[in-house]
């Protein structure tokens, strides 16, 4: 971190360029800037939901056109040989990587973000992230597995989280009147990023393979510098708002809202809150129950459907030729890209509905909703409705990709704004923890199901019931949650004195827009929306084109 607060400082004294006061907003501004901005960074980052097209061409990396298989490897013996192909399972422990290290470094440096602010944070994550990368592509050039976890795992991973959470604050402080909404615009590029990042990677490994090259480490450096060069874009339109700023014509509402505080409570008490660690948990279950489908929803598709895919009802899975096999995954792939789209809509979708609906009651929707239609899984299968089976799994990854947007929201509402990015960074611990509960609750019940000798296409009904109860135990803990004790919020004073100083020494804070209102669509907010926009309407066509054939 000491080397870009270095880089950043200008010669001479005042501020450096990456440095928060640097980039506060003049009069002029259009705030419609900074969600673009946002979602410049975040399609980027959330390729990590893409990664596993790549799994496959890196378990043939060296045999090129076949597999060349060491059956009896170790994980351990894994990271280091040069002379056998990695299995996909092993490949798959980046996944873990990813979220863990978001969880984790938003928790560490999210102080450090309210402090410097988003542009320094970004341009960090944007090193991060597309640094990792290119050490990725040397760790699968010279065929070193270690290295690759090392650079896109665990130094991507720390971008990841940095990238992910540099703009919850300040989006929630240009958007007072649509805090959800804000929040929602900028994380649904998270969810997008694998639209894009995933037939992106497949076009250039299709490029760059040769004879002696699966075309993956080329892949990646070309990424790495795409993403590099976006994130900086993003980062460096970031603009964070002038303390005691409030829209033009906007001011807070009159009727007090229990559930939305007027106070503040700090970062360092935050989590000694009942209601920190309920809002975790119910985080943490929604996120556990949504992230266990997705990483199942291919294999459970076309273990369910099977012959039904390919206008053959009277096959069972086990009956299917390889050919046969080879399509349905094609079409379960297109499965896979539908709930991806699922997932971005209901990140803006649910996220805007909070705004009027409060941030409880929306959870209270992705709760008893998303049990409903968990119970109603297997009837849907039994039934043999692939559009009601597709549908009801779209809407409940809505409600997980709502989840994520919706949180910063309900914890500015419980905790202010003025700590709102970093005690977010803590909350995303539970997505860490998450990232391992789902995954391997789905994954073991399976197998404990196959060795008990039940139909494939009945394997996944035990499963739905106990996610049912996961939602239960979050639905319960949401219903826990009430506003904060007054002990805990900050005087006005200590408040007053933070803002002081971040204002760099006014002795006290005016309120009103400054020359800065509500913006709008002007000609700059536009063409800013129209450059992340276009490869977004890029990633839904092609997600659309693959998912018809399931129909």
């Amino acid at each position: 971190m000491a080397t870009v607060e270095s880089a950043g400082r200008l010669s001479g004294a005042g501020a450096g360029i990456l440095d928060r006061e640097h980039t506060v907003a003049k009069a002029g501004f259009n705030r419609w800037l900074v969600p673009p901005a946002a979602l410049c960074i975040h399609l980027c980052i959330g390729m990590a939901y893409g990664f596993s097209v790549f799994w496959l061409p890196l378990s043939r990396a060296i045999g090129i056109t076949q597999t060349k298989a060491c059956p009896d490897i170790s994980l351990w013996q894994e990271l280091f040989t040069t002379t056998c192909d990695w299995k996909v399972a092993s490949l798959g422990w980046m996944f873990t990587l990813f979220f863990v290290l978001l969880g984790v470094s938003a928790a560490i440096w999210g102080g450090w973000l309210e402090r410097v602010g988003p542009r320094k944070a970004g341009v960090v994550a944007a090193l991060c992230w597309g640094g990792g990368l290119l050490i990725g592509a040397f760790g699968v050039y010279v065929h070193q597995l270690w290295i690759m976890w090392l650079g896109c795992g665990v130094i991507g991973g720390v971008g990841l989280g940095l990238g992910y959470i540099s703009p919850v604050s300040t989006l929630i402080k240009w958007f007072p009147d649509r805090r959800g909404m804000a929040t929602g615009m900028a994380i649904m590029g998270f969810g997008g990023g694998a639209m894009i990042g995933a037939p992106l990677a497949n076009l250039l490994i299709n490029y760059f393979k040769t004879p002696t090259s699966v075309g993956v480490w080329e892949t990646f450096v070309a990424m790495g510098v795409i993403y590099f060069v976006f994130m900086m874009i993003g980062a460096f339109a970031y603009r964070v708002t002038p303390a005691g700023w409030q829209p033009e014509g906007w001011t807070p509402p009159s009727e007090k809202k229990s559930m939305i505080t007027e106070h503040h409570v700090h970062l360092n008490n935050a989590h000694k809150t009942p209601q920190f660690w309920l809002i975790w948990w119910v985080l943490c279950l929604n996120v556990s129950a949504g992230i266990g489908v997705i990483g199942m929803a291919s294999p459970m598709l076309q273990e369910i459907f099977a012959g039904k895919l390919i206008g053959h009802p009277e096959l069972t899975f086990g009956q299917l030729s390889v050919d046969q096999k080879a399509v349905i995954a094609g079409i379960a792939a297109g499965f896979a890209g539908l709930l991806s789209l699922f997932n971005i809509g209901g990140r803006f979708f649910w996220a805007s509905m909070s705004d009027y609906m409060g941030r409880k009651n929306t959870y209270y929707t992705f709760f008893l909703l998303g049990i409903v239609l968990y119970a109603l899984a297997p009837t849907f299968a039994a039934m043999g409705s692939k559009l009601l089976f597709v549908l009801g799994f779209g809407i409940i990854l809505s409600m997980y990709g709502g989840g994520f947007a919706t949180v910063p929201a309900y914890l500015a509402d419980m905790f202010g704004t003025q700590f709102v990015g970093a005690i977010h960074g803590r909350l995303l611990t539970a997505w860490s923890t998450a990232g391992i509960i789902g995954p391997v609750v789905v994954n073991y019940i399976r197998e404990f199901q196959l060795a008990a000798g039940v139909p494939r296409d009945q394997l996944y009904n035990t499963t739905m019931y106990i996610l049912c109860a996961m939602l239960i135990a979050g639905l319960i803990c949401n219903y826990l949650i009430k506003p904060v004790d007054p002990k805990w919020n900050m005087s006005k004073e200590e408040v007053a004195k933070l803002q002081a100083a971040s204002a760099k020494g006014e002795a006290t804070i005016q309120h009103g827009s400054f020359g800065i209102g509500t913006g709008g669509l002007d000609v700059k907010a536009a063409l800013f929306w129209a450059f992340v926009g276009v490869p977004l309407a890029w990633g839904v066509y092609k997600t659309l084109e693959s998912a018809v054939k399931i129909f």
